[in-house]
């Protein structure tokens, strides 16, 4: 897949069908969707896929715990089933995970168990096994460093892990396989009218500068944290739609929490909950919700957000993470729906809200990767009346996703994988800490749409997430054969390696 010839397929094309503009959950679950159903589909992204929110999420495909306390018995029962679709079509990717809550009250023990009894009954079918009362014996066997002190049992329950920017990626080869097209580095500039309808949009290549106007039937707003931003674009004075909400995330390592299930807190002192999650080789903990009115490219948790996630964890166990002990810290902003002016976020919404203007833009807010598949095919079915398309049945259910295997793998590539190996250097690990290749980085760039170092060891890879300071020893290494591959000069590459390094360092906390 090379850009050069990507570039020339959006020339020659006269219109699109469909024409979404965002390259994260949403705006690439509506690609598939789209373009499995037959609809002529062009997928823009102003940056790299899941270069927001879809890459720092707490890599959970999960029914939520504590939606069902708040009564959401919906929302809980469409995630449970959305979440047995995924655990089907993208099994390399989503994995079961096994969860203990740790209980220190016996009021609190029979109040979760009832809870998690009623969050097996929502599953139904798609259970992926019951929950149970553990003892105190059990409970220690399970979370070996949990805090053992006062502790009186725990819960045992089953949910699901995944990849977010892995899943994206797929999505966006899942679009090729499809028929459709998508491009990252190409930011909307403006829309096109039509007698006051959205007919399509102007685009400018971020690499070349070039400009492209591009007609279509029907144009989906999915730009996350940013849609208002394309709304205004329609409309000058659309009013705000979104409350941004940042979640903060901090990995550490394996033996703070050895074994393999991951552990629930079920509250926080801010009400929420957190997760500690065996996670690519290491110690996922987070996340927090913070309000926050701007929406900066590269968010970065707060001293507070990371004071409040490394106290809270220490309550629980029985060796307390400090700052020096994190490899990485990262955030991400929710796009909840509501003016967030003076209310909690963590009481917005995360449901998703699709509307459509006076002229046709149909926009989507809210929503969460569990329900991404969900999401896009009720967004779909309305930009077919909306642009006047033929409406097709959606066949996403039981559409397998890019590479999947027939049975469960832990290899992100699938079966791809033979196709990463036959490359040269796939026995050459581009760093002692990382499993890396010089392989997978020939692969990101050949096949992936990878541009940067950064794509490849933020997104392609997941090296900067699971430890800052390896991924920045490794970025000249991946610079080196991302020039051999994308035909980089020696000063490209230097100027790569820089904007790495300094994204790198939003996410050291020390």
């Amino acid at each position: 897949m090379r850009r050069s010839v990507l570039i020339d397929r959006l020339r020659g094309a006269s219109r699109w069908d469909v024409l979404i503009v965002g390259g994260g959950a949403t705006g690439l679950g509506c690609a598939v969707d789209a373009a499995a159903r037959g609809h002529a589909t062009l997928l823009l992204e102003a940056h790299d896929f899941a270069k927001g929110t879809s890459s720092r999420s707490t890599k959970l495909i999960h029914g939520g715990v504590r939606y069902l306390a708040q009564g959401r018995i919906g929302l809980v029962r469409e995630a449970l089933a959305e979440r047995s679709t995924l655990l089907a079509n993208a099994p390399h990717l989503v994995h079961p995970q096994g969860f203990v809550v740790p209980v220190y009250r016996q009021w609190d023990r029979l109040l979760l168990g009832l809870g998690l009894t009623a969050y097996d009954w929502l599953a139904g079918r798609h259970s992926l096994g019951a929950s149970r009362l553990l003892s105190p014996t059990e409970t220690v066997a399970a979370l070996p460093t949990v805090r053992r002190h006062g502790l009186v049992g725990g819960i045992a329950y089953m949910d699901a892990r995944f990849d977010d920017a892995r899943l994206a990626v797929t999505l966006m080869r899942t679009l090729f396989d499809h028929g459709g097209l998508a491009l990252n580095y190409l930011p909307v500039k403006a829309l096109r009218h039509h007698q006051g309808i959205v007919s399509g949009a102007v685009a400018q290549d971020a690499e070349s500068g070039e400009s492209f106007a591009i007609e279509a039937g029907v144009v989906i707003n999915a730009a996350g944290v940013w849609a208002d931003y394309i709304r205004r674009l329609d409309a000058a004075t659309a009013p705000a739609q979104l409350a941004p909400s940042q979640g903060a995330h901090l990995v550490v390592e394996r033996d703070f929490l050895p074994g393999d299930a991951a552990l629930l807190i079920p509250k926080t002192s801010d009400g929420r909950v957190l997760f500690i999650i065996p996670w690519q080789g290491k110690v996922l903990l987070g996340t927090t919700d913070t309000p926050r009115r701007e929406t900066p490219l590269e968010p970065r948790p707060l001293d507070a957000e990371i004071d409040f996630i490394l106290d809270t964890a220490a309550r629980y166990l029985t060796r307390a993470p400090t700052r020096a002990d994190v490899c990485s810290a990262f955030a991400g902003l929710r796009p909840l729906i509501g003016s967030g002016r003076g209310s909690a976020t963590s009481s917005l919404s995360r449901e998703h809200l699709i509307q459509v203007s006076n002229s046709g833009l149909v926009s989507v807010a809210g929503g969460k990767w569990t329900t991404y598949r969900r999401m896009a095919e009720e967004i779909v079915d309305r930009a077919e009346t909306v642009g006047g398309l033929p409406a097709r049945a959606c066949p996403t259910a039981g559409l397998r996703l890019h590479g999947s295997p027939p049975d469960g793998t832990d290899d992100v590539f699938g079966t791809d994988r033979p196709a990463v190996d036959a490359l040269p250097g796939a026995g050459v690990r581009l760093h002692p800490a990382l499993t890396l290749t010089e392989a997978e980085v020939r692969y990101a760039a050949r096949f992936e749409l990878a541009r940067s170092v950064e794509d490849v060891l933020a997104r392609r890879c997941r090296a900067l997430f699971v430890s800052a300071s390896a991924a920045g020893e490794a970025a000249p290494a991946v610079a080196r054969v991302l020039a051999e591959e994308l035909g980089w000069t020696g000063q490209r590459a230097a100027e790569s390696t820089e904007a790495f390094r300094r994204v790198a360092e939003g996410f050291v906390t020390n």
